[in-house]
Order: C-alpha cells, then structure tokens, then sequence
C-alpha cells in the first residue's frame, strides 16, 4: 500500500496486511509501521504497477503539482488495484475557519464540487469511481488539546474547549437534518478501482478530538455508544475520546 502524504486520519487499513509505504516531502515525524520515502508525489521513485493500494488522505489539496501527482497515481496501481482519497469541500464552514485560522492552512487546490475530484482522478488515472461518501467535521483542528498555543483568533471562537465542540458539532449536525444546512460538512471520501465499501452512509459521528469519523452502524454493532441526559454519546474507538452520537444510516 502506498500512503501519500504520511497522513492520519479516518482511513482504515485494518484488513490490508502487505507492506506500508509512506511517502511525504518531510522527514516522517510519526514512524508508525511500514517504510518511510522522502519524495515528490509527482515524481515517484518506483516501478510501473507495483502497488495493489494507494491512499491520499486529506493531501491532495496540498499538492502544488496536482495533475503529475495523479498520472503517478495511475502509473504505480496494479490493474487489479484501488484508490482511497479523502479532501475537504473548500465551500464549506469547517474549511472556511480551518484556512482563516490557519492563514490557508496550506490547501493550493479548493475543491467546490463532488465530481470535481473525482472526475480528474478517472479520467487521468484511468481507474472507474466505485463509490463517494459524504465526511462531516470534528472541528478537531480547533481543540485546543490538539494545539501547542491557543492563538487569538481562535479565542474568538470560544477557544477551542472540547466540551464546547461537541456541543457546537451536535448543533450543526442538527441543523443540517431540520434545515437541510450543510453546517457539519467536511468534504469527501472517494473509493476508485475495485473496491467496492459496503457502507456508502455519510460519516456523521466525527470525533473532537482525533478527527477520527466511524460509521453509526460499527459503533452500534460493537457496543460503543450510550444514552445519558437523553443525549446519545459514544467512546471514539481510535482515541477514546467521548463525543455525542448520531444515526447516519439513512
């Protein structure tokens, strides 16, 4: 499997046991499992077809070279291969602030559109679009336990306390259902290639902390969720961080 851009996130590769290979343009700061390679996405060091997976979580907005980047996409995946990308809906409320705050936060490539990726990566890779799901925010760009300094702009904002992001997150998801609001909305999560998810339902329980998003129907199934004060909450699987929840299965 090939990771561009080294990134964490709600990606899980839990059921793909061959060798990681993770590429960024830094030295690796997180050695998680698998080989680290310092290079450029548009100029990659390996041989045609030789990767079965290739994953691009939250990167590709950072890509100055987006177009060479996807043509070595298509150059390295195997014919029986697929192709995970996620980025954010650079229309949306949670990228707006994430690039205010972050004075761009280093997105050069906004995508508006859902086809918009979707149809470049087809048409320049060559591999079909299996599916696309919907990536509601965490605001877990705004916890304050994520951040060295709590800089001012963000005090403007209620300074990013956890408790209060859980709330304003409910909130937004609450709007979107009564009001058809696309407060909660991150962006998209493209599967291209032969894989084909099961589970096509928007992610909607993100978590605060981690960024992590899980389906409602895992944190059902395995137990992680409970009702308190008639609020239904969960237990972040990825980081154990307690979040509100809500039922994104339909």
């Amino acid at each position: 499997m090939l990771d561009l851009g080294a990134s964490s996130g709600s990606f899980e590769a839990t059921d793909i046991r061959a060798k990681v290979v993770r590429v960024d343009l830094e030295p690796a700061a997180d050695k998680r499992g698998g080989m680290y390679v310092r290079a450029d996405a548009a100029r990659l060091p390996f041989r045609d077809r030789c990767f079965d997976v290739i994953v691009a979580n939250h990167s590709l907005e950072h890509f100055h070279s987006l177009f060479p980047s996807i043509c070595e996409m298509g150059r390295l995946l195997k014919a029986s291969g697929c192709i995970f990308v996620s980025v954010p809906d650079a229309s949306t409320l949670s990228d707006r602030i994430y690039r205010w705050l972050g004075k761009g936060g280093g997105h050069v490539n906004p995508f508006r559109r859902e086809s918009e990726l979707s149809d470049l990566i087809s048409g320049v890779a060559k591999v079909p679009l299996r599916a696309t799901i919907l990536l509601h925010t965490g605001l877990s760009f705004m916890n304050r336990e994520n951040l060295r300094v709590v800089q001012k702009k963000l005090r403007l904002l209620g300074g990013g306390r956890e408790a209060m992001l859980r709330f304003v997150t409910l909130g937004f998801r609450w709007a979107d259902g009564v009001c058809g609001s696309r407060l909660s909305m991150y962006g998209w999560a493209y599967y291209f290639g032969t894989y084909q998810p099961t589970n096509t339902f928007a992610r909607t329980n993100v978590c605060v902390r981690c960024g992590a998003g899980h389906s409602a129907s895992r944190l059902i199934r395995e137990g992680l969720y409970r009702t308190a004060l008639r609020l239904a909450a969960y237990r972040c699987p990825s980081c154990q961080t307690e979040n509100f929840f809500t039922d994104d299965r339909s």
